[in-house]
């Protein structure tokens, strides 16, 4: 990435820290703007998904869809599987939120199968992909496999001493008991 974009991303970064949500896309706009410039394919990528956090912080979902998709387009040439599937699995989390549950589906579906097939996957990158395909089960009343998945994602919070991520597994799965 050349180095004033760098900068710029790092600067986004500690004004999200900061709240100061606008300045924040005023970098990364920035930003990306540099990485096109210099035709940095990965280093754009970068800048957009962070942009497209900033952009879902803001409650712009549209735009965020935008720019993960176009990371998600750039990974997909590149060997990066990782950053694939973690750009893949924000662009599921829009897409339920949205409620467009067949792009949801199909894109959590993507993001678990890369995750499932790195090693180097974090356990807290897979627990967050299951917990998004959880809610989007819940919310299409398919019960048994979201249970299956809270169960999962609370055991992977668990082992990453997430509580928040364990007690709202546990709540979920309560839930789905009672409903």
């Amino acid at each position: 990435m050349p180095e004033e974009s760098t900068k710029l991303v790092q600067q986004a970064f500690l004004a999200r820290q900061e709240g100061r949500l606008d300045d924040a896309k005023r970098d990364l706009v920035s930003a990306v703007d540099l990485c096109r410039k210099a035709k940095s394919r990965v280093e754009l990528a970068k800048a957009l998904t962070r942009l497209g956090a900033i952009e879902r912080d803001l409650k712009n979902a549209e735009a965020a869809r935008l720019h993960y998709e176009e990371a998600v387009a750039i990974y997909r040439t590149e060997n990066n599987l990782l950053a694939l599937a973690h750009s893949i699995r924000h662009l599921a989390d829009i897409q339920r939120e949205q409620e467009r549950q067949d792009l949801a589906r199909a894109c959590y579906q993507e993001a678990l199968n890369l995750y499932r097939d790195q090693e180097q996957t974090a356990p807290l990158d897979l627990a967050n992909a299951i917990r998004g395909f959880a809610l989007l089960k819940e919310a299409v009343g398919e019960k048994e496999q979201a249970r299956a998945l809270w169960e999962e994602a609370g055991r992977l919070y668990a082992a990453v001493n997430v509580e928040a991520g364990v007690s709202e597994s546990l709540r979920r799965l309560e839930g789905l008991a009672e409903g």
